[in-house]
């Protein structure tokens, strides 16, 4: 009895952490018009968005005027291309995790080489790994039509990863809207703050404070592995030499290791692929948290967060693998929080024409 209390005690704490700043409750997370706007309030009372939480005039009914139709143009291409390749819903949502983790949340990830800069594309971690730039190009083309120089690739983005859950089965969530396109990108920050797979839990946790993200955003987050690939070169490490000993990783789960290691043998096959998680690839779920329970966990990222010896993210790993309703309600919240991070707004930026180029003047 006195273990359940304290489980009950630690959950409130930890998620009340979270939350406190960033919750909205009331709100039904329903699609409704104008680019993601629903049924909530915002602007003032109980659970609103506005000035009062901090996210820098963004608001879910941005394009109730200029581009009401912004979300079902955006859906309806994601329908389309999730339904032929269920592994893009995946990719799209890293997109924005990318995208965000460098200079805030701006499309600067999609922005080609230029004159002026070397594209974030080509930084260790995005290199031959990060995909879905043609989907995006295909909505902004029929945004354009629409909607000309209104609607951001940064929005773009934000809209795509949420669709993208909501089509894999995951939960939906009020997004704000009005974020702006950067005009530069920042390739030494894609490789100084994007967390490698071979990350431990204190490179983690303060790659995800430096984005001003806390621990349950960081175990929430880590929950989007439930859909998705990782190539071999991620994880091979885990296999056959996790500590420079030639010997894997001890908490990689036995079984599962050699199945993994038919996949991917101990030279070669670098962008051979394996399903983050292997019960369910495709689908949304709470199963991630229950394979890192079981020692399946695919990364050297993922497991840590139960067996780095944190507490607290030990604790919702456990948490959220009892109940996936929890884990849905804080992802939605803290994907939000994610979304906020540094947007340009107002007349800072531009409305790129373009998601692979700044525009000309």
């Amino acid at each position: 009895m006195a273990f359940l209390i304290y489980n009950t005690c630690m959950l409130m704490v930890l998620l009340s952490s979270s939350v406190t700043s960033f919750a909205f409750p009331g709100f039904s997370f329903g699609w409704g018009g104008g680019g993601g706007a629903g049924d909530g309030s915002f602007g003032g009372g109980d659970g609103s968005f506005g000035g009062v939480l901090g996210y820098s005039g963004l608001f879910p009914e941005f394009y109730s005027f200029s581009c009401p139709q912004a979300n079902d143009i955006v859906m309806s291409v994601l329908e389309d291309v999730i339904a032929k390749d269920p592994r893009m819903a995946a990719s799209l949502l890293r997109l924005h995790f990318h995208d965000c983790f460098v200079q805030g949340c701006d499309a600067s990830v999609l922005l080609d080489d230029s004159a002026m800069f070397t594209s974030e594309k080509n930084a260790g971690p995005n290199a031959n790994s990060i995909r879905g730039f043609e989907v995006i190009d295909e909505i902004k083309s029929k945004l354009e039509e629409a909607c000309p120089e209104t609607v951001s690739c940064a929005d773009i983005l934000a809209l795509a990863a949420r669709g993208s859950t909501v089509l894999s089965g995951g939960p939906n969530w009020e997004l704000p809207l009005g974020r702006r396109d950067a005009t530069q990108a920042n390739f030494k920050e894609s490789n100084n703050n994007l967390p490698p797979p071979n990350s431990t839990i204190q490179n983690l946790i303060t790659l995800f404070r430096r984005q001003g993200l806390d621990e349950v955003d960081l175990v929430s987050l880590s929950g989007a592995h439930t859909i998705g690939m990782a190539r071999c070169t991620s994880f091979k490490q885990r296999l056959y030499n996790q500590d420079g000993n030639n010997q894997p990783d001890s908490t990689l789960e036995r079984t599962y290791s050699n199945g993994l290691k038919e996949i991917c043998p101990k030279t070669g096959g670098d962008s051979n692929i394996s399903p983050l998680d292997f019960s369910s690839p495709a689908r949304f779920d709470n199963t991630y948290f229950k394979l890192i329970m079981w020692g399946k966990g695919l990364l050297t990222s993922d497991q840590v967060l139960l067996n780095g010896n944190v507490e607290e993210t030990m604790f919702l790993v456990k948490a959220f693998a009892e109940d996936d309703s929890l884990f849905y309600d804080q992802f939605a919240r803290s994907m939000v929080k994610m979304g906020n991070i540094n947007p340009l707004t107002g007349f800072n930026g531009e409305i790129r024409k373009n998601c692979r180029m700044v525009n000309q003047l």
